[in-house]
């Protein structure tokens, strides 16, 4: 059953931007894209890198510490078809921003 936790409002995160937020003992990355929301673990896997301060180009979050780059709706790498970070089921409602961190 999910547990859906709120972790933010629309207006907070306007389109083509991330941020970074601690979600329980979770950092988390979440992104807008095009009125879409998704999220990431915001560690990177590579170094730690924070990802959810990382640029976003179209659907694709690029770390700030070394250039690893992700998709953020369902986390796959860019370079490596057998890497995929662990990407959180978001929902909307109304104008909150929720994530599932078990989903």
């Amino acid at each position: 059953m999910p547990d859906w936790i709120r972790v933010a409002t629309t207006d907070e995160l306007p389109s083509g931007s991330s941020r970074e937020l601690v979600v329980g003992e979770r950092i988390v990355a979440l992104f807008h894209v095009d009125g879409e929301y998704f999220a990431l673990d915001g560690v990177c896997p590579h170094q730690g890198g924070p990802l959810g301060k990382g640029a976003l180009t179209g659907c694709i979050v690029t770390c700030p510490w070394h250039g690893w780059q992700f998709d953020v709706r369902d986390g796959q790498h860019q370079a490596s078809a057998s890497l995929r970070h662990t990407a959180f089921p978001v929902k909307v409602d109304r104008d909150a921003i929720y994530v599932d961190l078990d989903g």
